[in-house]
């Protein structure tokens, strides 16, 4: 599951062991990345304190359903199984589209997705692998689809921590949660 131990929920800080439970009660199962990054405190409250400041703010124009769209597209460019299949999950749900996880993974261009979502994957996959070739007109060809500045900040944001995100699951042999490859495909059991 990892190259690292993972800590036992009950050993945890009482803040970090509330929160993976609020995960489990919400989900029905802990993400193993919430388990696995735990062996370091400071740096879990780091990381999950930006993922949700990134991933759940209210302002802005991207949808959550986008927002993962971004971290599917770019973590299969850095071929990190976790964050593909995990946020992959997320982004079927989110869609509610059992396809479109997939065909954002493998090749977004051929997506069933809009050409605004289209135009902000472009600019991700573009921060994702070249960076350093960010130019205005990068800027100027997300405008017309609605993006504001502050938007184009939010993808370029989102696109460099999951950069982050994937190294770490990748580096740790950190392995996605069986539950996700059925999530958003097979309807959930009721309880």
């Amino acid at each position: 599951m990892t190259r690292y131990p993972m800590p036992e929920l009950k050993d945890l800080p009482e803040d970090m062991r509330q929160r993976i439970l609020e995960v489990q009660e919400k989900s029905g199962f802990v993400p193993n990345v919430f388990l696995a990054l735990a062996r370091r405190p400071a740096e879990w409250r780091a990381f999950f304190a930006y993922h949700d400041a990134l991933m759940l703010k209210e302002t802005g124009s991207l949808t959550k359903g986008e927002r993962e769209m971004i971290v599917t597209a770019t973590s299969a460019a850095n071929q990190c199984l976790y964050c593909v299949v995990a946020h992959g999950a997320i982004l079927r749900i989110y869609e509610k589209k059992p396809l479109v996880a997939d065909q954002v993974a493998v090749n977004y261009r051929k997506a069933d997705i809009t050409p605004r979502q289209r135009a902000m994957l472009d600019f991700a996959m573009k921060v994702c692998l070249r960076s350093h070739e960010i130019a205005d007109a990068d800027f100027a060809a997300l405008h017309p689809h609605g993006f504001d500045d502050e938007d184009i900040w939010d993808i370029a944001a989102i696109t460099a921590f999951f950069g982050l995100s994937n190294r770490m699951a990748s580096f740790s042999d950190m392995m996605p949660n069986a539950e996700f490859y059925l999530m958003g495909r097979v309807p959930r059991e009721k309880k």
